[in-house]
C-alpha cells in the first residue's frame, strides 16, 4: 500500500533567484533561494532552474534508495546560504523505514555544489534539528514521493 508523503521542493516564482523555492515537509513549511543552483558552474549543473531541482531531487532519491540496502542517515540540501545550509536528514535503522528531519548545519552553501553534493554532506556533523519539522515513512514511499516531485517539475529559464 502507498501512502502520499508530505515532501516536496517546489519553485514558486520564476523571475527571481530569491525566495523562490519552497520546502514541505509535514506541517513544516520553508521558503529559500535558488541563488546557489543558478551559479553553479559544474559541468552537470543546468542552466533551467526547473531541470537544475529535477537534478536535485534525483541525487536526494539516489541517497534514498541507497538505504534501502542496511539503513543508515543521509543528509539531503535543500537551502544554501552564505553561511549555513539547510538538510533533511534521512535516517533508517532497518532499510525499510525513515524518520525525516529538517534541520541546519554551519557548513556554508559556497562550499557546496549543487550539482554534485554528495562529496560535501559527509561534512555535516552538525546537524541542528528544527523542532516540528519532521516526518515517519517507508523508504519506498518516500524515494517513489522524491520521484513525483522531480518529474512534476518543469524547465523555467532561458
Amino acid at each position: 500500500m502507498t501512502t502520499s508523503i508530505a515532501l516536496s521542493l517546489d519553485q514558486l516564482t520564476e523571475k527571481a533567484i530569491h525566495r523562490n523555492l519552497r520546502l514541505r515537509l509535514g506541517a513544516y513549511r520553508h521558503v529559500c533561494d535558488s541563488y546557489y543552483l543558478d551559479i553553479d558552474e559544474s559541468p552537470t549543473a543546468s542552466p533551467d532552474l526547473g531541470t537544475a531541482l529535477a537534478h536535485l531531487l534525483e541525487q536526494w532519491r539516489s541517497q534514498v534508495e541507497q538505504l534501502r540496502e542496511t539503513g543508515g542517515t543521509a543528509y539531503l540540501p535543500y537551502d544554501f546560504s552564505d553561511q549555513c545550509t539547510a538538510w533533511l536528514r534521512v535516517s533508517s535503522t532497518d532499510g525499510r523505514d525513515a524518520e525525516v528531519q529538517a534541520g541546519w548545519s554551519l557548513v556554508e552553501g559556497y562550499r557546496i555544489v549543487p550539482s554534485d553534493y554528495a562529496a560535501t554532506s559527509p561534512e555535516i556533523t552538525d546537524f541542528d534539528p528544527i523542532v516540528n519539522a519532521r516526518i515517519e515513512c517507508s523508504l519506498n514511499d518516500l524515494a517513489r514521493q522524491i520521484a513525483i516531485n522531480a518529474e512534476s517539475l518543469t524547465p523555467s529559464r532561458p
